[in-house]
């Protein structure tokens, strides 16, 4: 199976993720790079206060407050949060100022953090920056509590 695009659809994308789960079922895990985003802030947005979102989310811009995401977040390169996380899963291009609380992180080489992270798993590119405490869980132990 060979795809070829000459532009970037949101919606083709979108249809072959859904294609590939159908052919690989629902317990494959999808990459969350390749995630349908509900909820965006863009590049050169602020928002001062807290987020909360029930799917996955990414920032390119600035947040001031806490941040809960119940499945997934991206964090851009321009991306900045100052405040604690708390998430399923997150990939970090930006910088974080804050504590995280995750069952999977992924630090790429444009990446920076600054708090304590606790987590299960835990990935970090050559060139990604982590300053704090590290806590790791056992699988078995929820990290999201109530």
């Amino acid at each position: 199976m060979v795809f070829l695009t000459t532009h970037y659809s949101p919606l083709a994308t979108h249809q072959f993720i859904q294609h590939q789960m159908a052919i690989f079922g629902k317990k494959d895990k999808v990459a969350l790079d390749l995630q349908a985003i509900s909820t965006l802030i863009g590049d050169g947005g602020i928002l001062d206060g807290n987020l909360k979102a029930p799917a996955f989310v990414r920032i390119d811009g600035q947040v001031n407050g806490d941040v809960t995401i119940d499945e997934g977040l991206i964090l851009g390169e321009k991306g900045l949060i100052t405040g604690n996380i708390h998430t399923k899963e997150i990939v970090v291009y930006g910088t974080v100022k804050g504590d995280i609380q995750t069952e999977s992180l992924e630090i790429k080489a444009t990446g920076k953090i600054t708090g304590e992270i606790t987590t299960q798993t835990l990935l970090v590119e050559t060139g990604g920056v982590y300053n704090g405490k590290l806590t790791m869980q056992q699988g078995d132990k929820k990290l999201l509590g109530a």
